[in-house]
């Protein structure tokens, strides 16, 4: 499910960055783009909620290596899609 979320989440930041290149209202691509990033976090939370209850103590040894690149990916998300937000308020300047 957190791979789903992950591409849509992708998509949609794609789409923000599009529509404001393209003069277009982008603020709910921008939304949609911040929001499933935030979805796509809960959903490996889950599944990592889940190993422990299974007691999946192999699977839980990843879990540094996750989590290190679901940082990085979740700071980058923000960035994109507040960067036409942040590029408004330069250019009024």
């Amino acid at each position: 499910m957190w791979l789903i979320l992950g591409l849509i989440a992708i998509v949609a930041t794609c789409i923000n960055l599009f529509m404001y290149g393209t003069g277009k209202d982008y603020k709910l691509a921008m939304a949609m783009g911040i929001s499933f990033t935030a979805l796509t976090l809960c959903a490996e939370h889950s599944l990592v909620s889940n190993w422990i209850k299974v007691e999946d103590w192999s699977a839980l040894r990843e879990i540094p290596n996750m989590n290190k690149a679901f940082w990085f990916l979740t700071i980058v998300s923000i960035l994109l899609n507040i960067a036409p937000i942040l590029l408004e308020l330069k250019n009024k300047k």
